[in-house]
């Protein structure tokens, strides 16, 4: 009789968690959809899973809490004896002037979007070491492979999770565990209508707020990227790309999901630096600010 696979996804009350574990648990996965404030968050999807059927649970797990990391992997590893798959999911964006943007603000930034992961894998390594088996899906985004202004902190946490997968699947490899990164470009979710804004500035009564020194680049960006949101890719894309990565024998390392995030990737490996920061600043129409 073959063994059910047991399946942890982080952040999964809405967005690409949410379609990532109900799209693992309608393809066998017995799936633990994790999220931190269960009570508020855990009836939508609790809802399409007890509609379908499905091999779906909702459990507490704040990514910020080392006590509720163990709590919760601890919980499922007593209750299925196994963890075949973890997604790390759980992140928010927080954008600002480097400037503007708090000491405090950017350790929360961190804590949530690098070190939550690392909480997870931490917890769950061993139990995968001991299976000598398992895969650990990291989503970073294509904003771990490129930059773009005001998101500073947030292309740090998704580049410093590139950087840090990339090193540890060397060492997990000889153990049956494979990492992989999922870069999705653009999605339509609320990861758009989360995202957190560094505090305004103090400025003098004389300044007004288009005199702010970084105010017309603000603009400019953040009109470019209404549009990129309305054309982004549905969560379920990502999902699927999920769900193709670790029900391969063999993965890749990193899967880019959509089309804006292929385009930019083979683009910038065609690219000297100045060339790619030339064509960044022409999206986001930046040519003659200054």
């Amino acid at each position: 009789m073959s063994i059910q696979r047991v399946a942890v996804v982080t952040g999964s009350s809405s967005g690409i968690g949410l379609e990532a574990s109900l799209t693992l648990a309608r393809n066998g996965f017995h799936t633990f959809a994790t999220m931190r404030n269960l009570e508020e968050d855990s009836k939508q999807i609790m809802d399409i899973a007890t509609k379908e059927n499905l091999p779906l649970q909702a459990v507490q797990l704040d990514v910020n809490n080392d006590k509720s990391v163990k709590e919760a992997i601890n919980r499922i590893l007593r209750e299925k004896d196994r963890i075949d798959v973890v997604v790390n999911n759980a992140g928010y964006d927080l954008a600002g002037a480097i400037e503007e943007i708090s000491f405090d603000d950017m350790r929360a930034q961190f804590e949530t979007n690098f070190f939550g992961a690392v909480k997870v894998m931490k917890a769950v390594i061993p139990i995968m070491r001991n299976q000598r088996n398992g895969k650990i899906v990291n989503i970073t985004s294509i904003g771990g492979r490129i930059a773009i202004p005001f998101h500073s902190v947030y292309h740090a946490t998704k580049f410093a999770l590139e950087g840090l997968s990339e090193s540890i699947q060397y060492e997990l490899e000889p153990f049956g565990i494979k990492i992989i990164l999922i870069e999705p470009g653009a999605v339509r979710s609320n990861f758009w209508k989360n995202m957190k804004t560094a505090a305004k500035p103090s400025r003098s009564e004389s300044e007004s707020t288009t005199d702010l020194p970084y105010s017309q680049m603000k603009i400019k960006i953040s009109e470019s990227l209404k549009q990129v949101a309305q054309n982004g890719i549905p969560p379920s894309e990502v999902a699927k790309a999920i769900l193709a990565a670790i029900t391969s024998n063999n993965p890749d390392f990193r899967y880019a999901v959509g089309q804006d995030a292929t385009m930019i990737i083979e683009a910038r490996k065609n690219m000297t630096d100045r060339e790619f920061g030339n064509s960044i600043k022409k999206q986001f129409n930046l040519q003659n600010i200054g």
